[in-house]
């Protein structure tokens, strides 16, 4: 990534892709600015990106994508005609639009897209995993002024799973909207659920590790260390556990190692690449 002079705003690559742009959606939108040098609409339009997030100090992140230098990323996103503008939040493309937009237009797509912030929320964000008990009196406060407040309700939630209270989280999230930002982090938090349950008797994963090591046919052994290794949150070598204990036992495959990749899935968002790889690697050992 090229530093710069912003803390708003990075110069992004299929490398850093992951830790510059799905990582930080899982907190703010990320705009992503498809643009060339040789571009003109691109270099009239980039510079107004940039004040306008650099105005909403952190709300949302721009990452700039060279389409000249990152032509996987820009093939990834069918970016036909720059410049191209996506919005990803959540590890999910929620907005999309191309071509060069006004000032005005731009403020009001920001409005649009920035979820609304108040000091409580932002003081009761920081603390979730610091401090999730404050946390989650802060969310409660909130939820009592604002019972469709759906940023309150996903924070509650992620501070009841923070202090492993997996029995409460399900009745917070049964009142939460059902639009495509909410519902992918309401199956995000689910997921973790079922992977902190599924592992509750399971051993440490340095002991799965011996056993997979001396007993490499064991797809049960595989399916536990995945497991594992998905709530620690180490996906990639998690699916690639899971995918060998399906390969290994297939009536595993079609039952529980199907279940728990779709768990990753969901942690992962529909669009990650990693997701898209094993999704099609799983269907085509299955199907």
């Amino acid at each position: 990534m090229t530093p710069s002079a912003s803390p708003w705003i990075r110069d992004v690559t299929a490398g850093s892709f992951e830790a510059d742009v799905v990582v930080p959606s899982r907190e703010r939108p990320i705009l992503l600015d498809f643009w060339s040098p040789s571009c003109g609409p691109c270099r009239v339009m980039g510079p107004l990106l940039e004040k306008l997030v650099d105005e909403r100090q952190g709300q949302v992140y721009l990452a700039k994508i060279n389409t000249d230098q990152e032509t996987e990323l820009a093939s990834y996103f069918g970016v036909a005609a720059i410049p191209a503008v996506k919005v990803i939040f959540n590890a999910q493309l929620v907005h999309e639009f191309e071509g060069l937009r006004p000032e005005s237009e731009l403020r009001r797509f920001l409005d649009d897209i920035c979820p609304a912030r108040t000091p409580e929320l932002d003081q009761a964000k920081k603390l979730e995993q610091s401090a999730p008990a404050r946390a989650e009196k802060l969310y409660r406060q909130l939820l009592e002024k604002e019972a469709e407040n759906d940023a309150a309700r996903l924070g509650l939630a992620r501070t009841l799973l923070a202090q492993d209270r997996l029995d409460e989280i399900d009745p917070v999230l049964e009142p939460a909207s059902a639009t495509a930002d909410v519902g992918t982090e309401v199956d995000r938090i689910k997921a973790m659920v079922y992977l902190k349950r599924a592992t509750a008797l399971l051993p440490p994963e340095a002991e799965l590790r011996n056993r997979v090591s001396a007993e490499p046919k064991n797809a049960q052994a595989r399916l536990d260390l995945g497991t594992v290794l998905a709530r620690e949150g180490k996906y990639d070598e998690a699916l690639q556990m899971l995918l060998a204990a399906a390969e290994v036992d297939m009536k595993l495959a079609t039952g529980k190692v199907r279940e728990v990749m779709v768990k990753v899935f969901y942690m992962l968002g529909s669009n990650h690449p990693l997701a898209n790889d094993y999704r099609s690697r799983l269907s085509r050992l299955l199907y």
